[in-house]
């Protein structure tokens, strides 16, 4: 395991990747925190904070191209654009389980599904974990 793939890959996709990374790890801690006190909104804030980074800056990296510059994944960024200030408004609300809800789907969706495709062959985070498998 080495991080110089990443540290080599351009500073978008460091930003990317790194916003991801404290995004997943600060929602494991959300989801194991006592909810609805100080920390778990000032953590949330910087949870926010951070998946918009993650969904902001795709929109400058285009190693994937399906429609011109952009792929299929940047739906998902679009998606978590407009979900995130629904479930944060939620939470303004009161609406507890509305809120529950839609950030555990963003969690799971935008962060382990999506973020699974970055291990698989050919992509930079699967150089950082397996090491570079390609003839480059």
């Amino acid at each position: 395991m080495s991080l110089a793939p990443l540290l080599a890959a351009s500073p978008v996709i460091q930003v990317h990747a790194f916003s991801a990374m404290a995004a997943f790890a600060l929602g494991l801690v959300q989801f194991a925190a006592p909810k609805g006190t100080l920390p778990h909104r000032v953590t949330g804030w910087l949870w926010v904070v951070l998946m918009t980074m993650v969904a902001v800056s795709s929109f400058w990296i285009h190693t994937i191209r399906t429609f011109g510059d952009f792929s299929v994944i940047h739906l998902l960024s679009i998606l978590v654009l407009v979900v995130l200030p629904g479930t944060v408004l939620a939470a303004h609300r009161h609406q507890v389980s509305q809120h529950a809800r839609g950030m555990k789907k963003l969690f799971i969706g935008a962060l382990v599904i999506a973020g699974l495709f970055t291990f698989l062959p050919g992509r930079i985070m699967h150089e950082v974990v397996f090491g570079q498998t390609d003839s480059r």
